[in-house]
């Protein structure tokens, strides 16, 4: 795990080139992300940004927009004129159409410029936050221009980030690893999840590994279940096109979901370095059960949201959101049971499950352990004896609680339950920063701990692939509905119930 850059560690100067840099990614992470970190003092002495896009506009022109957008979407805002003019000044704009070869071009004369003003070195970060139908495309075209330096001198390095989603299934993630792969080699790209830059996401390994009280149990003579839930309140707001052609499978159990299953279940890496760490994480999907097809009514249920009310206010149904087809079948909820064929998890099942207008918006790995073999004390029935949780929180509560049973006062010999709760904000006196902070400061440092290798994109997508092509990943294709602002389908509830056991309550 890379350790939080304490500004002793001296940083080589650079060049970010931002793809897509009129976009909302870069108005609401990037350009934020990229302003705490020079306020920190994080990012190298005599790093240049350079923004490119469509739109016609002038340096100073950009640089108003990007602080608009600081001051919309920032902590804190630009609040310290001269901080940010010490930010501005370093910022640069290039109108570009990104399928014209001629654009490149003259990016590469304008970065060649800004390189020796800046005496970077050709070090180089890329980074496309641009729509994903455009990644295969504008790699070439970076390629075509000489922009890629895959085979660069020594101290010059060049470094491509891609977002999410990388491919929408088996063959097109192959196929966008063939065409990446054409002009970068595996270890200059950099697959990013921003779920694996949020503190508690890291600080998964480090309670695992770093706490001898936990890791003994960690295993299927201990725990019955694990259950993993990323609910969001939110709708899909205005991405209703986007969304129909991904649903809650592709836009968060590919990538988010299962990267949070890896870091539960796998096993202690070699060392805290990106290959080690990436190769346990690779063995835990290779362990996973193939899905038979005959087999999906027993192991997922979908659903979509209808009309409703999230937080008192009435919520359209999915099917009336604008962009979205009135008999839509694009799942906004989804319930996946998956099982990993390892000495330490065999018969040990993984619950994982997400959807859109829920009840309340909660991320969080819940630790079922088994109840004891023997009720001892007679006076209380085996229903009010509750197993052991652990619960990692990731959002929006950060922080760690454990349930156990305790005899309250009283002559009785009765049990409740108590809970120690861990918060990370009260605990350290400091907002948690943001997950773009960490993984930009890792790129730059040349860390790929936290970013996604080319084998773990491939065996995720192996996994739910199944669930995409047969029947929009059920049988009859049927669709639970669900109101918005529920807890979900009752199908869902039904679903784990049948196995002897629940969700927690959202």
């Amino acid at each position: 795990m890379p350790a939080p850059y304490d500004g002793t560690e001296k940083q080589e100067p650079c060049a970010l080139v931002i793809f897509g840099a009129t976009g909302d990614l870069t108005k609401r992470k990037l350009i934020s992300a990229l302003y705490s970190l020079t306020l920190q003092r994080r990012l190298p002495e005599g790093m240049v940004i350079v923004g490119t896009a469509r739109s016609e506009m002038s340096h100073e022109e950009f640089r108003r927009k990007m602080r608009d957008a600081v001051g919309e979407f920032a902590r804190g805002g630009p609040s310290d004129p001269k901080e940010w003019d010490r930010f501005a000044r370093d910022l640069y704009y290039l109108p570009a159409n990104h399928r014209e070869p001629e654009s490149y071009l003259r990016l590469k004369d304008s970065l060649s410029h800004l390189e020796s003003k800046y005496a970077t070195g050709g070090r180089r970060v890329l980074y496309l936050a641009i729509p994903p139908d455009q990644y295969g495309p504008v790699i070439q075209q970076i390629a075509a221009a000489g922009l890629a330096g895959r085979h660069a001198r020594a101290g010059c390095w060049t470094r491509v980030v891609i977002e999410k989603p990388f491919g929408t299934d088996l063959e097109t993630a192959r196929e966008l690893n063939r065409q990446v792969h054409e002009a970068f080699d595996e270890s200059q790209v950099y697959r990013i999840d921003h779920y694996l830059g949020k503190e508690t996401v890291q600080n998964i390994l480090v309670f695992r590994f770093g706490n001898a009280v936990f890791e003994p149990i960690w295993n299927r003579r201990y725990v019955d279940y694990v259950e993993i839930t990323a609910a969001e309140t939110v709708g899909i707001e205005s991405r209703g096109e986007y969304y129909e052609r991904a649903g809650v499978i592709r836009d968060m159990f590919q990538n988010h979901l299962l990267q949070l299953l890896c870091l539960t279940a796998m096993e202690p890496p070699v060392a805290f370095a990106a290959d080690p760490v990436r190769d346990e994480k690779a063995k835990v999907l290779g362990a996973i059960r193939p899905i038979s097809p005959a087999d999906l009514d027993e192991v997922v249920v979908r659903g979509q949201y209808e009309a409703g009310a999230v937080a008192g206010k009435k919520a359209a149904g999915y099917r009336e959101e604008p962009g979205v087809a009135p008999g839509s079948a694009t799942e906004t909820y989804a319930a996946l049971k998956l099982s990993i064929d390892s000495w330490r998890w065999e018969g040990v099942p993984f619950y994982l499950r997400s959807g859109k207008r829920l009840a309340k918006r909660v991320t969080e790995i819940a630790i079922h352990f088994k109840r004891p073999p023997l009720l001892l004390f007679k006076s209380c029935s085996v229903d009010k004896l509750n197993s052991n949780v652990l619960v990692m929180r990731i959002q929006p509560d950060e922080g760690i609680s454990l349930t156990f049973e305790v005899k309250p006062p009283g002559p009785e010999i009765c049990v409740n339950s108590l809970c120690l709760d861990f918060d990370y904000e009260a605990a350290f006196g400091a907002a948690l920063p943001d997950a773009y902070e960490t993984l930009l400061v890792d790129c730059i440092r040349g860390d790929s701990t936290l970013f996604i290798r080319q084998d773990w994109v491939e065996l995720a997508w192996s996994i739910l692939t199944p669930l995409l092509q047969t029947g929009r990943a059920t049988r009859n294709g049927d669709l639970a509905g669900y109101p918005a602002g529920s807890s979900g389908p009752k199908e869902a509830d039904e679903f784990i119930e049948k196995d002897g056991r629940e969700w927690r309550r959202l």
